[in-house]
């Protein structure tokens, strides 16, 4: 079997947190013209400069020096801690209960979401030996680096490589070992005006090697009677399977749902599904990407489909929209979808007459002649407070300008237009259909949605048998 490969940037992210504890320091730097002092941040880098290096930043030039201050991180040292070693064949098991994650509000709830057992074996201890120079130009900056520096080291920093808590190796601190004051020797000659102060710093650190994680099942059908009346297994099983609650939830093979309209189409975990071409049509349905997949070959794998009492179930925020299936008589790839209305959210703004881009159309152009009560949702803005001349087809019987935003619902009430749903100001979920095409829409704090049709991905659907 061929070797798999591994690198989770272990080392590097200690590197890292060690080189932002050197970051934004400062010195002062003169002062301005008011008599302000100039205060400079120093730069920091990863690694060491070599005279090719140097070289280089000198732009081949022996007239041009480096430019200083300057603080460089380098590896000095990455040696075995065999004082921290541990038993290395131990392995540990942890249970992890996820709370479930709510799309639309972008919160977590009070219910349960995936579970997930992670195995992880006894990391292999090293010690991090880290230098740090400092490059100054003159004492007075010196001194200034050395006592911003010092004072955090008394005797330790702490630093975390993660936020992940089951990484039981994020965890590190950063000692001082040693300084040197000086690179320089008396007497200094006329060749090198740049001073490198060192610092050597102590870092044991863990590294890890990957973790199993294993996904949790739960108990999907528990079957409280094996034989009927009569004795029999085979009738008391297949019978009572409705009668009884036996009836199996899943999601098969993990797979994702396209819910449109009355049909709902397989996603497979390496299929996408397209975003409306244009925004400005309102039946414009995304599209799935990919070959069709078929449901009766899906299904058949658990069960037998049940016309008109088989269910799928959708989870939508914090309840569940729920209808019967049945298979498409023509089309093996797609399901019928009767949706149970009582499930539907209940609608708490008044229904619009259509959906529009108040650009393209108005009233008289495209639309009706405006009447008391018309309503649309508008999907550009009207107007603009910085204009001085709006659309004229939007103004009122006296010339006065209407200025709405995209996503607002307006409304006309025989003088003029007004704004029945401002969408600058409502942060919170409503409901509302759309009677022109029957669909519901749902306005989710920053967009209007269709409240249940769309894609569905694992987890967030369920067939039931």
């Amino acid at each position: 079997m061929a070797q798999q490969f591994f690198y989770d940037n272990q080392i590097r992210r200690f590197i890292v947190q060690f080189i932002r504890a050197f970051s934004n320091f400062q010195i002062e730097y003169g002062k301005d013209r008011n008599g302000n002092t100039t205060l400079l941040t120093v730069p920091i880098k990863y690694g060491d400069a070599s005279r090719m290096v140097s070289n280089i930043i000198r732009d081949n030039s022996e007239n041009k020096a480096l430019p200083v201050p300057m603080i460089s991180c380098y590896v000095n040292t990455l040696d075995y801690a065999r004082d921290r070693l541990q038993e290395p064949t131990f392995l540990e098991k942890r249970n992890i209960r996820m709370r479930k994650f709510n799309k639309d509000t972008g919160e977590y709830t009070n219910q349960q979401g995936n579970a997930f057992t992670v195995e992880r074996l006894m990391p292999v201890p090293y010690n991090l030996t880290m230098n740090v120079d400092i490059w100054t130009s003159n004492t007075t900056q010196k001194l200034q680096l050395w006592e911003q520096i010092c004072v955090l080291f008394n005797p330790t920093l702490e630093i975390q490589s993660t936020d992940n808590y089951l990484d039981w190796g994020s965890l590190s601190y950063i000692e001082l070992t040693n300084t040197t004051w000086s690179n320089r020797s008396i007497p200094v000659g006329t060749e090198e005006q740049i001073d490198v102060a060192t610092f050597t710093f102590s870092v044991p650190i863990w590294i890890s090697a990957p973790a199993k994680v294993k996904k949790l099942g739960v108990v999907q059908k528990i079957v409280a009677t094996i034989f009927d009346e009569s004795g029999s297994i085979d009738d008391g099983i297949i019978d009572r399977g409705t009668l009884l609650g036996e009836r199996m939830k899943f999601t098969p093979m993990n797979y994702g749902i396209l819910v449109l309209g009355n049909q709902i189409t397989i996603i497979e975990r390496d299929q996408t599904v397209t975003n409306k071409v244009d925004p400005d049509i309102e039946n414009d349905p995304p599209e799935k990407i990919g070959n069709p997949s078929n449901w009766k070959a899906l299904i058949n794998q658990y069960g037998d489909l049940q016309p008109g009492i088989s269910q799928v179930r959708l989870e939508v925020g914090t309840g569940e929209v729920v209808g019967t299936v049945a298979y498409h008589p023509t089309d093996d790839t797609k399901l019928l979808f009767t949706v149970d209305s009582d499930t539907v959210p209940t609608n708490d703004i008044t229904p619009v007459i259509k959906i529009i881009n108040p650009l393209r159309v108005a009233p008289g152009a495209g639309l009706p002649t405006a009447v008391v009560g018309q309503r649309y949702l508008i999907l550009k803005p009207i107007g603009s407070s910085t204009n001085q001349v709006g659309p004229t087809a939007w103004q009122d019987g006296s010339g006065n300008d209407f200025i709405a935003g995209a996503n607002d619902i307006i409304e006309y009430d025989g003088t003029g237009w007004k704004i029945a749903f401002d969408s600058s100001r409502e942060q919170s979920v409503h409901y509302m259909i759309n009677n022109n095409t029957g669909i519901q829409y749902k306005w989710n704090g920053s967009a209007w949605v269709k409240s249940y049709e769309g894609e569905y991905t694992a987890g967030d659907w369920q067939l039931v048998i």
